[in-house]
């Protein structure tokens, strides 16, 4: 019968000395074969519980906590340790804990890691916590994994153990590790079937966290994500497999077409098309994909901007209309790239506004480097007051610039992040070149991730050209879709960002190969 080795910390925690010894007691029903204590106390090593079975300690505070975390692991006696991750809350077991641990190691003969669902107990009550399974396209950092891991010693030697420079990002580092050779094993959760309970109030979601992050932080997060790559054949080195763009068509009569797709947004995309009619560059065009049919209310508040419209405008750039019945934000994108009439498609989503000279530095961009292959800006996030309507900079948002973004890594860094900026302009024949803009035809995708596998394949044989001072400006809302989202969304978007995470690993594995085989 398999036997474990319980790692888990103390120190000076947040939350008292009768939930720690609450926690050690659910460890004890699972009959673990030793405790392994890492030492964040530095004020003597003595436990507020006494366990029944050997207790080893480790930590001094001085090192780093992946360094502890590999003493831990080399000081074990045990074939599989379980980390409980207890620093800032505890943690309790179910008693069933270590009994299914044993059947999924009989199971699955290559496991090198297991983790599962939990239950979060917060002030409202418990919350069932269900998390995704793994799979090589799960590159974020950030993607949660819980709190308790098993981990395979075998695993951890053959596949290298955590980097010791690593200060923050430590489990992702582990994870990534032994996912390269051996099975990441994810015990789901339906109803009570949750391995354990983590008592933590529940924090809301915000899509823009990672900004507030340290940048040492995410820093440390690239060089993890760059270093798997490297191991796994997936890495793109810098510069290499650009080319230049193809050709732009010679007989357009604008520089640039200003692409909006939009769904039942009157109200706002007044807005957007007043911050289109208002760029330095006039010789452009700008098409409206309305998509909700000729019921949609949109549709006539665009085609006041049109001839013989109220709001038309003589001598500023034409504003044409396309009407169609499916809601699908790819295709309605795929829509204007086949009418354009300019080289270059640049972003505007209906309830956001360019800066007056965002053509203009976009246009600049491409004209310096024929090997740029898509032009990513940088912008400011606002908010519109729900009541009077009013729109203010959210001032403690920083300006996003993606600095991910570097010319030496970005498209790899970008496996790890959700977003790449915005606006995003690409030249038209490098859209069809690429295959055209998803149309929810990956798994999961719902109207979520159109552009991002478009990114994602560009980034692979172009360079891309940055602009970081902001050009644009996102308008948070109540209709937003980055707006109070729940986590049922936020799963489903996960998924669809993976899947095509997954496909870039694949072709970036294919081209490497291609290139070892051709050098």
């Amino acid at each position: 019968m398999s036997r474990f080795s319980y790692v888990i910390f103390y120190g000076d925690f947040d939350y008292s000395l009768e939930k720690f010894s609450a926690m050690c007691r659910t460890i004890e029903d699972n009959e673990p074969a030793e405790i392994i204590v890492i030492d964040q106390n530095k004020n003597g090593r003595e436990l507020p519980y006494s366990f029944d079975v050997a207790v080893k300690w480790t930590g001094s505070g001085e090192h780093t906590l992946s360094h502890e975390i590999n003493e831990a692991f080399q000081i074990s006696s045990c074939d599989y340790v379980v980390i409980i991750d207890n620093r800032y809350c505890p943690v309790y077991l179910k008693k069933g804990f270590g009994d299914i641990l044993r059947i999924a190691l009989k199971k699955h003969k290559d496991l090198g890691f297991l983790y599962g669902d939990y239950e979060l107990i917060g002030e409202e009550g418990i919350k069932e916590v269900r998390l995704l399974k793994h799979h090589p396209g799960r590159l974020r950092d950030m993607q949660d994994y819980g709190k308790v891991y098993l981990v395979s010693r075998k695993a951890l030697e053959e596949t290298g153990y955590i980097d010791e420079e690593v200060k923050y990002k430590v489990f992702y580092d582990l994870r990534l590790r032994i996912s390269e050779k051996y099975e990441l094993v994810h015990i789901s959760n339906k109803y009570s079937g949750s391995l354990y309970s983590v008592e933590s109030p529940a924090a809301g979601h915000n899509v823009f966290a990672y900004l507030l992050e340290n940048k040492e932080v995410q820093k440390e997060a690239e060089y993890v994500l760059t270093e798997h790559l490297k191991r796994i054949g997936a890495y793109l080195p810098p510069g290499s497999f650009y080319r230049e763009r193809p050709p732009e068509r010679k007989d357009c009569p604008y520089k640039a077409s200003i692409i909006i797709p939009v769904n039942n947004r009157p109200d706002f995309i007044n807005v957007a098309l007043s911050s289109a009619l208002s760029q330095t560059v006039k010789d452009i065009e700008i098409i409206v994909v309305v998509n909700g049919g000729e019921g949609d209310p949109t549709a006539d508040e665009v085609r006041k901007y049109l001839p013989g419209g109220e709001k038309f405008v003589k001598d500023g750039p034409e504003v044409r209309l396309i009407v169609t019945d499916v809601n699908n934000i790819g295709f309605c994108l795929n829509l204007g790239v086949e009418e354009a009439r300019s080289p270059f498609y640049v972003q505007l989503d209906s309830d956001d506004r360019l800066k007056p000279d965002a053509v203009e530095k976009i246009l600049n961009i491409f004209e310096s480097d024929r090997k740029i292959g898509i032009v990513i800006g940088s912008y400011e996030v606002w908010e519109q007051d729900s009541q009077t309507k009013k729109i203010r900079r959210l001032m403690e948002i920083p300006v996003v610039t993606h600095d991910e973004w570097t010319e030496e890594n970005g498209r790899n860094n970008l496996l790890r992040i959700n977003g790449a900026g915005a606006p995003r302009a690409i030249p038209i024949e490098v859209i069809k070149e690429m295959g055209y803009f998803s149309i929810n035809d990956e798994p999961y995708s719902r109207n979520y991730g159109e552009d991002y596998e478009m990114v994602l394949k560009i980034s692979e044989r172009y360079r891309v050209g940055r602009i970081y001072e902001p050009i644009y400006e996102v308008i948070r809302h109540a209709g937003s879709t980055d707006h109070m989202i729940d986590q049922e969304t936020i799963d489903r978007n996960d998924e669809a960002k993976d899947y095509m995470r997954l496909e870039a690993i694949k072709r970036r594995k294919r081209l490497n190969k291609r290139k070892e085989t051709e050098g």
